[in-house]
């Protein structure tokens, strides 16, 4: 085939896809267009291929004609995209109209988990009064966790705690009360505070876990009674459990404090009626306190005449109580969405 008859189909083809692209209304058919006219299987794509089989001139004038028709077709493909895109995107727009009268996504927020809720509100409890927060190691030498509180080493309290040892004389602390021990060793009387942190024990069932968290409260100076502490737990029943809450003391015993006592509230849910969940007695045993042993002061290395009381409570119990949670477990399991009821 000669390059004449070459150019006149070149020609023919030019105008052929010319007309074709004309007739393109949509973005997808100008997609199948562009494969068919430019693509490998395309006549444009034989006739060059063939090219190789002409003279050197010949090749040159059928190159030049071949580049003509790609490019002139290129350039018009590139205008009808543009174009059909602009339409394209107008009708996306039109139809893809926002309605304003739908509610909103709710977007899901974190919380504080419960138990930090109620060791902050009982620390804004107390701060009126004087309190400021202490904080302590949680892997404790056994004099700061037993010897210095009045439990030495063949005292049966031992056995209660359930003790996590690490090594010789090195334990998890079993409450924070060793908090309350280096402050004294520390400070001078007057001391006032709240120690609140992690504690553990070697103890797991339903209504107990091997670490749980404990805020314990310690006042002492000279003159300090038992009719402080009382009017002082009072005090914090009733900003926690509501104006209408009462406290009963019970005698109890625990090494570090002499007299020591439990401390019940009147019901959180039957106002002291008797119910199913205070078994009917009206009392919810909420925390242990006393005044402290002088043993402790000796350790210390406070005056004879130093008094105070302590007090110490398990702020997962008392979560329990103010949110009425009524399994344990929920606190620790992580679900968030018993965890989102508290936000």
């Amino acid at each position: 085939m000669g390059n004449t008859s070459i150019q006149d189909k070149l020609s023919t083809l030019e105008k052929e896809l010319h007309t074709n692209l004309s007739s393109i209304k949509d973005l997808k058919a100008l997609e199948e267009f562009k494969v068919k006219a430019l693509g490998r299987k395309s006549e444009l794509y034989n006739v060059s291929r063939n090219i190789g089989e002409l003279s050197i001139e010949e090749r040159k004038i059928v190159g030049a004609a071949v580049n003509k028709v790609k490019n002139s077709i290129e350039a018009e493909v590139l205008e009808l995209e543009k174009k059909l895109g602009t339409v394209a995107n107008a009708q996306k727009l039109q139809s893809d109209v926002i309605d304003t009268t739908m509610p909103g996504r709710v977007v899901r927020t974190g919380a504080l988990h419960p138990v930090t809720q109620v060791m902050n509100d009982v620390i804004e409890i107390f701060k009126p009064l004087g309190y400021i927060v202490a904080q302590g190691p949680e892997i404790e030498h056994e004099f700061y966790n037993f010897e210095a509180l009045n439990i030495p080493a063949d005292h049966p309290a031992r056995d209660m705690q359930d003790t996590f040892y690490i090594m010789d004389n090195i334990v998890l602390r079993t409450h924070t009360s060793p908090v309350q021990v280096r402050i004294m060793m520390q400070n001078k009387p007057p001391v006032r505070i709240l120690s609140p942190g992690k504690v553990y024990r070697s103890d797991y069932d339903v209504t107990h876990t091997p670490m749980f968290h404990q805020i314990e409260g310690l006042y002492v100076d000279k003159g300090i009674k038992m009719s402080h502490l009382k009017g002082t737990l009072l005090y914090f029943a009733k900003r926690m459990f509501g104006e209408d809450t009462n406290i009963r003391l019970r005698p109890s015993y625990f090494p570090f404090t002499e007299p020591s006592a439990e401390v019940d509230v009147s019901c959180v849910a039957c106002k002291g009626k008797g119910c199913r969940i205070c078994k009917n007695t009206g009392w919810l045993e909420i925390l242990g306190c006393g005044m402290v042993n002088p043993n402790v002061f000796k350790h210390v290395g406070y005056p004879e005449d130093t008094t105070g009381f302590a007090f110490g409570m398990g702020l997962e119990r008392i979560a329990m109580l103010k949110y009425k949670i009524n399994d344990l477990r929920s606190l620790f399991e992580g679900d968030v969405r018993f965890l989102g009821q508290f936000s």
